[in-house]
């Protein structure tokens, strides 16, 4: 009986089967994640119905204050850490002299005492901010 010579694949062929795997995965882990990355601080933004801003070149500032009434800035290493004021106030300054005319948006939660969203708004304008603007949720959402 003769050998039958099994038939060899080119070394110039490659399977990509399990290369579309490993990227269909990798989309689905990317799918799940980039909406909790972007989550940011919880704050429950109170209702109001007002128009949009108009859109600025520069992104804005958000400086954020949640239940407890701490701030928290999105910029820097750690944006989801609470912040003191004078670290607050250091971190503005120094985004608007990197990018001046930027503005400064505040995210204060609904169930925060008013005085620690004025708070926030008067530490932005000592350092520096000339208006301060407010993010509400539009109640028709």
């Amino acid at each position: 009986m003769a050998k039958e010579k099994k038939k060899r694949k080119p070394m110039s062929e490659m399977n990509v089967v399990p290369y579309i795997d490993v990227m269909l995965v990798l989309m689905v882990i990317f799918m799940i994640t980039a909406p909790l990355l972007t989550q940011g601080v919880k704050v429950n933004l109170p209702q109001a119905s007002a128009k949009p801003m108009k859109s600025q070149k520069l992104k804005p500032l958000v400086l954020s204050v949640d239940r407890q009434g701490y701030f928290y800035l999105d910029v820097g290493d750690q944006p989801n850490k609470p912040i003191d004021a004078a670290t607050l106030v250091a971190r503005i300054i120094a985004a608007r002299q990197a990018k001046p005319g930027t503005e400064v948006l505040v995210r204060g939660d609904e169930g925060v005492p008013y005085g620690k969203v004025m708070d926030a708004m008067v530490l932005a304008q000592k350092a520096g901010v000339p208006g301060v603007g407010l993010i509400t949720k539009n109640p028709d959402k």
